[in-house]
Protein backbone atom coordinates (compact mmCIF):
# COMPACT_ATOMS: atom_id res chain seq x y z
CA UNK A 1 0.00 0.00 0.00
CA UNK A 2 1.30 3.39 -1.27
CA UNK A 3 1.85 6.10 1.69
CA UNK A 4 -0.89 8.71 1.14
CA UNK A 5 0.15 12.23 1.49
CA UNK A 6 -1.82 15.38 1.89
CA UNK A 7 0.65 18.18 0.16
CA UNK A 8 -0.14 21.87 2.11
CA UNK A 9 1.33 24.96 0.81
CA UNK A 10 0.43 28.38 -0.18
CA UNK A 11 3.03 28.63 -3.24
CA UNK A 12 1.99 26.23 -5.81
CA UNK A 13 5.83 25.67 -6.94
CA UNK A 14 6.69 24.14 -3.59
CA UNK A 15 3.08 21.82 -3.65
CA UNK A 16 4.85 21.00 -7.24
CA UNK A 17 8.25 19.86 -5.78
CA UNK A 18 6.62 18.14 -2.77
CA UNK A 19 4.47 16.06 -5.12
CA UNK A 20 7.51 15.12 -7.22
CA UNK A 21 9.52 14.02 -4.34
CA UNK A 22 6.45 12.11 -2.98
CA UNK A 23 4.94 10.47 -6.34
CA UNK A 24 8.87 9.66 -7.63
CA UNK A 25 9.22 7.74 -4.34
CA UNK A 26 6.38 5.65 -4.99
CA UNK A 27 3.90 7.76 -2.34
CA UNK A 28 0.65 8.54 -3.71
CA UNK A 29 -0.61 12.78 -3.38
CA UNK A 30 -4.11 12.30 -2.83
CA UNK A 31 -4.59 16.06 -2.10
CA UNK A 32 -3.26 19.64 -2.09
CA UNK A 33 -4.04 22.60 -0.36
CA UNK A 34 -3.38 26.31 -0.56
CA UNK A 35 -3.89 27.03 3.61
CA UNK A 36 -4.91 25.77 6.59
CA UNK A 37 -8.26 26.34 6.21
CA UNK A 38 -9.02 24.38 3.18
CA UNK A 39 -6.34 21.44 4.73
CA UNK A 40 -8.54 20.90 7.65
CA UNK A 41 -11.57 20.39 4.97
CA UNK A 42 -9.58 18.26 2.81
CA UNK A 43 -7.79 16.13 5.88
CA UNK A 44 -11.36 15.37 7.04
CA UNK A 45 -12.22 14.64 3.77
CA UNK A 46 -9.52 12.35 1.97
CA UNK A 47 -7.62 10.92 5.36
CA UNK A 48 -4.40 10.86 4.10
CA UNK A 49 -2.22 8.87 6.41
CA UNK A 50 1.08 11.54 6.54
CA UNK A 51 0.38 15.78 5.95
CA UNK A 52 3.31 17.87 4.44
CA UNK A 53 1.88 21.19 6.55
CA UNK A 54 3.69 25.03 5.61
CA UNK A 55 3.64 27.41 8.51
CA UNK A 56 3.33 30.50 6.78
CA UNK A 57 0.00 30.43 4.51
CA UNK A 58 -2.94 32.95 4.52
CA UNK A 59 -6.63 32.25 6.10
CA UNK A 60 -5.46 30.29 8.39
CA UNK A 61 -2.14 29.27 9.54
CA UNK A 62 -0.25 25.81 10.03
CA UNK A 63 -0.26 26.02 13.58
CA UNK A 64 -3.86 26.66 13.63
CA UNK A 65 -4.51 24.07 10.72
CA UNK A 66 -2.44 21.28 12.82
CA UNK A 67 -4.50 22.00 15.90
CA UNK A 68 -7.59 21.55 14.49
CA UNK A 69 -6.89 18.39 12.71
CA UNK A 70 -5.13 16.96 15.76
CA UNK A 71 -8.64 18.43 17.53
CA UNK A 72 -10.91 16.02 15.07
CA UNK A 73 -8.49 13.25 14.54
CA UNK A 74 -5.55 12.83 17.55
CA UNK A 75 -3.68 10.31 15.65
CA UNK A 76 -3.32 12.80 12.34
CA UNK A 77 0.50 12.45 11.10
CA UNK A 78 1.82 15.19 10.43
CA UNK A 79 5.23 16.98 8.89
CA UNK A 80 5.94 20.58 9.14
CA UNK A 81 7.52 22.37 6.24
CA UNK A 82 9.62 25.46 7.81
CA UNK A 83 11.78 28.09 5.90
CA UNK A 84 15.58 28.12 7.56
CA UNK A 85 14.90 30.67 10.69
CA UNK A 86 11.34 29.74 11.42
CA UNK A 87 12.99 27.71 14.57
CA UNK A 88 10.43 29.18 17.13
CA UNK A 89 7.71 28.22 14.77
CA UNK A 90 8.66 25.01 14.58
CA UNK A 91 8.68 23.98 17.97
CA UNK A 92 5.20 26.07 18.08
CA UNK A 93 4.24 23.31 15.42
CA UNK A 94 5.95 20.26 17.28
CA UNK A 95 3.84 21.04 20.29
CA UNK A 96 0.57 21.81 18.62
CA UNK A 97 1.25 17.84 17.41
CA UNK A 98 3.31 17.68 14.50
CA UNK A 99 5.24 14.75 14.23
CA UNK A 100 8.51 15.68 12.56
CA UNK A 101 9.59 19.13 10.17
CA UNK A 102 11.56 19.71 6.91
CA UNK A 103 13.40 22.14 5.75
CA UNK A 104 13.15 25.03 2.38
CA UNK A 105 14.37 24.19 0.17
CA UNK A 106 13.32 20.53 0.45
CA UNK A 107 16.04 17.89 -0.22
CA UNK A 108 14.26 14.44 -1.50
CA UNK A 109 15.78 12.14 0.81
CA UNK A 110 15.15 14.07 3.89
CA UNK A 111 11.50 14.36 2.74
CA UNK A 112 10.91 10.88 1.79
CA UNK A 113 12.61 9.76 5.24
CA UNK A 114 10.48 12.14 7.21
CA UNK A 115 7.26 10.98 5.41
CA UNK A 116 8.19 6.87 5.98
CA UNK A 117 9.10 7.43 9.63
CA UNK A 118 6.12 9.28 10.42
CA UNK A 119 3.62 6.87 8.26
CA UNK A 120 5.16 3.80 10.70
CA UNK A 121 3.78 5.78 13.37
Amino acid sequence: MAIKVLIVDDAAFMRMLLKDIVTKAGMEVVGEAANGQEAVTKYMELKPDVVTMDITMPVMDGIQAIKEIKKQDPAAKIIVCSAMGQQAMVIEAIQAGAKDFIVKPFQANRVIEAIQKVSRG
